[in-house]
Formats: C-alpha cells, structure tokens, sequence
C-alpha cells in the first residue's frame, strides 16, 4: 500500500496537509492551483522546442517537459487518482497551447502574469487569514509545487466520492497532520517564551 521515499504519498500529503488544514484554506487552493498550473503551461509554450517537430500546434517544449513530469510522478504516487491527475495536466497543456498560439505572446505573458499574482494572492490571503501558517512553499519548494496540483486533486476526490488510494490512507494521513500541526503549534509557542 503505502510507498517509500520520493514516491511516498502518506508522507507528501501529510507534509501538504499539515500546511492546509482550514477548509476555507483548502477550498481557496482548489479554486487556484490548477490555474496556476494551467497558465505556467500556457507562458511555457514560447520556450523553444526540445526536438526537431512539433504535433500542430502541439509543441514538444519545456512545458510538455514539466507535463510529462507531473502526469508520471502522479502515477508513480498513486495509479487512480494519479492517471486521472496525469490526464488533466496533459489536457491544461494541449489547452494551454491553444491559448498561448491564439493570444500570441506579448498578450500570453500579461494575461499568465495578472493570473499568476491574482491566484497567488488568493493562495496567500487563505494562509494569512484562516490557515494562520505560512505556505508550504516556504518550507519546501519543490515539494509544495510538485504535490499542489495533485493534494487538491485527491482533497476534491475524497469529498466528492469518498475516494482513498488505499483503505486507511485518510485516518493514516489525518493523524500524521494532527501530529505536524501540535509540534509546530508547540514549536511556536516555546518561540514566544
């Protein structure tokens, strides 16, 4: 059930999970991250080619690089949820393309970037205001970026159809976040003394 090292899905979602545990801070990050996966995808379309061809306007870039990444990292972590993740980064970067070849780049860059810092602030406020914890991203960059798209993916499954990777995950997780949260709560209270 439960994997080891980079492809320990407990672990990552614990980590995450530990950093979201507010619903309102939750529901904000479901609203955003996948937006901002989308428009990096869409920014990523005017880097160059990695080959020689391209599939239309279908080009095998840096953001078909990172698309592959995440959709074979998803899988690795968990093969449902993980196939159907893999899925949805492949449909925001044929999407994305489209996007991106239509506005052209000197429109494709404003619209990325007034998306980007609208749904960052949004991710911001929801940990300012009712997380009252940093982001993860300040404590592991990598990591925060890799496992967003996929901790808000798996969060939406299991509230819509009660969906596990395996049985027990959710109780296994929920008691590694509880314990995450009382150290750092204990940690932070022994800084104000």
């Amino acid at each position: 059930m439960s994997k080891i090292g980079l492809f320990d899905l407990e672990k990552h979602f614990a980590f995450y999970g530990a950093y979201h545990s507010n619903p309102v801070n939750i529901f904000i990050h479901m609203l955003f991250v996948w937006p901002i996966l989308f428009t990096a995808l869409v920014i990523l379309y005017f880097t160059p080619p990695l080959v020689g061809f391209s599939l239309g306007s279908l080009v095998l870039n840096y953001g078909f690089l990172f698309t592959v990444i995440y959709a074979a990292f998803y899988v690795c972590l968990d093969k449902k949820a993980g196939a159907f993740a893999g899925f949805l980064c492949f449909l925001c970067w044929v999407f994305g393309s489209f996007l991106a070849q239509h506005l052209g780049y000197s429109l494709a860059w404003k619209v990325v970037l007034a998306s980007q810092l609208f749904c960052w602030t949004g991710q911001f406020v929801g940990h300012g205001v009712f997380e009252k914890r940093a982001p993860a991203l300040l404590d592991n960059l990598t990591q925060a970026f890799l496992m967003a798209p996929f901790f808000v993916l798996l969060e939406a499954l299991q509230m819509t159809i009660g969906y596990e990777p395996y049985p027990g995950f959710h109780a296994r997780v929920k008691a590694k976040v509880d314990a995450n949260i009382k150290e750092w709560k204990e940690s932070k209270q022994k800084k104000k003394l």
